[in-house]
């Protein structure tokens, strides 16, 4: 399917090229190009939002395209708001591995940093 939305600015959003390399790699496991890396904000969480991950193969009308390194990472409007400006990494520590969000905007995060509130 093609893409509709346009791809943004890095200023928006930023992908980190380790981020980039474990999304390209969980695509390639799927053994689907056309997927792109969501993320999306929910409530809930001990902080008030947690962030979500996903894998998905449809770009809505109010999502934003961000690329970096041949992968696309879609965000929704609404949780666009939320994490505007912040830079997406993926952290490979002795306690495990994980996609982080470094966010801004957040003015206190859960000790996991899967949950922030602003």
């Amino acid at each position: 399917m093609p893409i509709d939305a346009g791809t943004e600015t890095a200023e928006e959003i930023r992908i980190s090229a380790k981020a980039a390399k474990r999304i390209a790699a969980l695509v390639a496991n799927e053994g689907d190009p056309a997927l792109m890396f969501r993320i999306a904000v929910s409530g809930g969480g001990c902080s008030g939002f947690q962030y979500g991950f996903s894998l998905d193969d449809q770009c809505r009308d109010d999502d934003r395209v961000f690329e970096n390194g041949g992968v696309r990472v879609i965000v929704d409007e609404v949780s666009m708001e939320l994490i505007r400006g912040s830079e997406i990494d993926y952290v490979d520590e002795l306690i495990g591995a994980y996609f982080a969000v470094k966010n801004p905007n957040a003015t206190a995060t859960c000790g996991c940093g899967s949950s922030f509130s602003v």
